[in-house]
């Protein structure tokens, strides 16, 4: 397969919704993208096990969800065996030496990236799109991540063109695009069904 430039978006996708739909679609028009893929992990390991659907569903209401050909779902992390990100930016890096790829990630994941395993090893292996979220803003802009790689940033609007060949840049390489405002989350979703399911019965 010739190279491309790929967005990851990682998660639990419990459930998948249209907001990552929107955010996948967005980041192909921003930053140039051929395709979008979607890392279904096995289990998050900052996320609790407890109210986690099976992975075989969460991998089908993805696909259900995706519904565009520039979108994969893609279950390659649990076919490596891996929930890390750093371990699995690595793996896919090695196994698609062709490709090109930026990891895309909400301004919430942002504020919390200092607490994930390796994260300036994550920092280090790809460009990163960071997506604006309400009411995280100011904490992503200034958590310790956007401090001590304040110089990598790439700042820009959505026609320049640093920006939208962020997947050839050498990271560390990041930019924030407020452009993206997803207010729509899995937790409200979740928390929504149990209250349907809860009025229902």
């Amino acid at each position: 397969m010739r190279g491309r430039k790929i967005g990851l978006l990682g998660g639990s996708f419990n459930p998948a919704h249209d907001g990552h739909r929107r955010i996948s679609l967005a980041a192909i028009r921003l930053l140039d993208l051929d395709e979008i893929w979607w890392l279904v992990s096995p289990q998050n390991p900052l996320k609790p096990k407890e109210g986690m659907a099976e992975f075989e569903n969460r991998i089908v209401a993805a696909r259900k969800i995706a519904r565009n050909p520039r979108i994969k779902v893609s279950d390659f992390e649990a076919r490596i065996g891996e929930q890390r990100t750093a371990r699995t930016l690595a793996a896919l890096k090695v196994t698609y030496p062709q490709h090109r790829f930026v990891w895309l990630m909400g301004a919430d994941n942002l504020v919390q990236l200092p607490k994930w395993q390796q994260w300036e090893r994550i920092m280090a292996l790809v460009p990163i799109a960071i997506f604006n979220r309400p009411g995280y803003t100011y904490k992503a802009l200034n958590g310790k991540a956007a401090i001590k790689y304040r110089k990598s940033r790439i700042i820009g609007h959505a026609s320049d063109r640093k920006r939208r060949n962020l997947a050839a840049l050498t990271p560390p390489a990041w930019t924030f695009l407020p452009e993206t405002t997803i207010k729509l989350s899995s937790t409200q979703i979740r928390n929504y069904r149990d209250t349907e399911g809860n009025t229902c019965s």
